[in-house]
Order: C-alpha cells, then sequence, then structure tokens
C-alpha cells in the first residue's frame, strides 16, 4: 500500500491499495465535531441521524460545534460557547433559520471545510434596577427598553455622555447590532445595517413623542445610556436577547469588543447576501 498526502486547508490522505486510489480527509479522520440540538423533535432527530454518520464529542474538545434548531437556538449556543474556540455552523431544524445554513446529512465534513467565517461582537448591557441592583447581560441581536405596563415608557437617551434626546415618550426602545438588525429591529421598522458597517440601529418602537422620530444610527464604539424617567409611574424592562431585567432604572449598553462570536456559513450564503437578500422579500 503507498500513502500520499495532498495538502491544503484540511490534508487529504490517499491511499493506493491494490491499484485503487482510496481518498480520505484527514479532516474527518481527525476533526472533532460536537452536535446540539434544540429541544424540537425535528432537531433532536437530526442530531441523533448525524452523530451515527460522523461521531460526536464533548464541546470542550470539538473544532467546530454543529448546531440544529432555529436562530434561538443558535443564539443560545453562541452564548454557551463564548469562552471556547471552537466556530458554531448552524443548520436549519427550525423556523427563521437567518443564522443557520440548510440542512442536509450528506457531506457534511465538505461543507464545513467549504465555509466562510463571520465575526461578531456582542454588546454588553448593564441593567440599573430600582432597588440599586446592577445585572449585566450580553446580546448578539439587540438590547431592548420595554414597558412594562399600561402607560408608555418615558426615557431620556445619551451617547457618548452627551444628552441626545431629554425625553422620549414610546412603548420603547431597542439598540441592534449589524447581525440583529434584520430581527425585531426590521419588525420596528429599522434599518438593515451592512455587517462590518461599525453602526448600530436605535429605534423607537411606536414613538409617541417625539411623533416623528424613528431612531438613529450611531458609532459602533459609542456607549449609549438610556434613563428612565418616572420608573415608578412607568416601570420598564430591559431584555438582552431574550434575558430580561425588570424594573430598570437605567441600562447602559455598550459594544464587548473583547467578545467575538465565530460563525460558520456555506458559500455565497454569509450574513452579508441574508441582509441584501432581507430587503427584497
Amino acid at each position: 500500500m503507498n500513502l500520499h498526502v495532498i495538502p491544503g486547508t484540511f490534508c487529504k490522505l490517499v491511499l493506493v491499495y491494490k491499484g485503487k486510489w482510496i481518498l480520505k480527509r484527514l479532516s474527518q479522520m481527525g476533526q472533532k465535531i460536537a452536535f446540539t440540538s434544540s429541544e424540537e423533535k425535528i432537531a433532536t432527530e437530526a442530531m441523533d441521524k448525524l452523530i451515527k454518520l460522523y461521531d460526536n464529542c464533548a464541546l470542550e474538545e470539538a473544532d467546530v460545534i454543529v448546531a440544529l434548531g432555529g436562530d434561538g437556538f443558535m443564539l443560545q449556543t453562541l452564548h454557551q460557547t463564548q469562552d471556547l474556540s471552537a466556530p458554531v455552523y448552524g443548520m436549519n431544524r427550525g423556523t427563521v433559520g437567518f443564522l443557520m445554513n440548510a440542512y442536509a446529512e450528506k457531506d457534511l465534513i465538505q461543507r464545513l471545510e467549504n465555509s466562510e467565517e463571520e465575526a461578531l461582537n456582542p454588546l454588553r448591557m448593564e441593567a440599573i434596577t430600582t432597588d440599586g441592583s446592577v445585572k449585566t447581560a450580553l446580546a448578539i441581536n439587540e438590547v431592548s427598553l420595554l414597558r412594562a405596563g399600561p402607560q408608555a415608557a418615558k426615557l431620556s437617551i445619551s451617547v457618548d455622555g452627551k444628552t441626545r434626546m431629554s425625553e422620549l415618550i414610546s412603548d420603547g426602545v431597542l439598540l441592534s447590532t449589524p447581525a440583529g438588525s434584520t430581527a425585531y429591529n426590521y419588525s420596528a421598522t429599522g434599518p438593515i445595517l451592512p455587517i462590518g458597517s461599525d453602526l448600530l440601529a436605535l429605534t423607537a418602537l411606536n414613538a409617541f413623542r417625539p411623533h416623528r422620530w424613528r431612531g438613529a444610527l450611531i458609532p459602533k464604539r459609542s456607549r449609549v445610556e438610556m434613563v428612565v424617567l418616572e420608573p415608578d409611574k412607568r416601570p420598564i424592562m430591559a431584555d438582552a436577547d431574550s434575558r430580561s431585567v425588570k424594573n430598570v432604572a437605567q441600562v447602559n449598553i455598550s459594544s464587548a469588543d473583547d467578545i467575538q462570536h465565530r460563525i460558520l456559513f456555506d458559500p455565497g450564503h454569509g450574513l452579508e447576501e441574508r441582509l441584501i437578500s432581507e430587503q427584497f422579500i
């Protein structure tokens, strides 16, 4: 038996046995994949099938993590694995699947080998409650402040220490990353931001006063401070990727440049293409 090694992103091992060339990928032989899924039946069944085909390892030992579910589960996986070096490749076994690749059982190793990486920085939320306690959370999509009672929210907004709006009366307001700009932000008529634009979208939710104000674009490295006016009369909750804090008095938001989420996409289907396509639906 003769052996040849073909160099590449992942080395390929070619065995010559009885005159026949047998191609094996060293990535398939040594690349460690950790599978994780949402609790939905369609996702757990898909994971069981893929584990039988490609084996499985612990998240901490993985070279790449494959997440099966929808966008919500993808966000959950990114948060849970933010301290690990392995990138995450999502396959859609949910509904929308904006952050996911198409599901297929065949050729997973090749798809991982050919995938393109996007790096995302989350937002860091510091929420100060009316009793003085401080809660922190990270958000890959957006941080939102929402009214928690029958009265409209009343807020003041400062950017880098300068008051930009002394009083906003609305159902709430959100600050979105480019990756999250097609989610809640877009539903609230906020702008879609290109990946890598170094901008954040500040979007009002049903603004009553100023009536015509819909939001603003601010630099990614800005620090945004939102102070709740009349918190006892107009209670507000803060939310960072579905992790909520009730009865907030002030929320400070900044980009967490020290944290980087690595996401893998099939060629030609990265976030830039998805952001463009979303605007023509």
